[in-house]
């Protein structure tokens, strides 16, 4: 009605009291209530959701459409749609997302990045580039000639 887009459905669930060694790789939803140590990685097409629960922990890289945030992650997140980051997230590794909401309490050790301003960074980058391989050539000519 205002423009959301429809959530994936949570269809697996990593109880609390469990724990997984190794890459996690997921379509649609996850939630996670308990401890995984290995990267957790949405795949597939369409859009993902990953649910970090208060009592959860992650001890490697993060990446989904959709994360929710509450519980501790150890390693990079990334996002690219929306990271939440609920009252009791705690986060130790950086951060890259297309749309960030925060709640005060929530903790991130290390940095910030958006992802829109990566893109926009890069293609100035390449321009920047571009003007000095120009200015470069130009003052070449310049001392030939004179």
């Amino acid at each position: 009605m205002f423009g959301k887009k429809k959530q994936p459905p949570i269809r697996t669930l990593i109880g609390e009291g469990t724990r997984i060694e190794g890459r996690l790789s997921f379509s649609e939803g996850l939630r996670i209530d308990g401890e995984i140590s290995g990267d957790v990685v949405a795949s597939g097409e369409g859009g993902t959701m990953l649910v970090i629960s208060e009592k959860a922990k992650v001890q490697g890289k993060v990446k989904a459409g959709h994360v929710i945030i509450n519980g501790t992650v150890e390693g990079p997140v990334e996002s690219d749609e929306l990271l939440e980051l609920q009252p009791k997230a705690r986060i130790l590794g950086d951060v890259r997302y297309h749309s960030l909401e925060m709640h005060q309490g929530a903790t991130i050790q290390g940095e910030v990045h958006p992802l829109k301003s990566e893109a926009v960074a890069s293609t100035a980058s390449l321009a920047s580039t571009s003007n000095s391989a120009a200015s470069a050539n130009a003052l070449k000519l310049a001392s030939n000639n004179g």
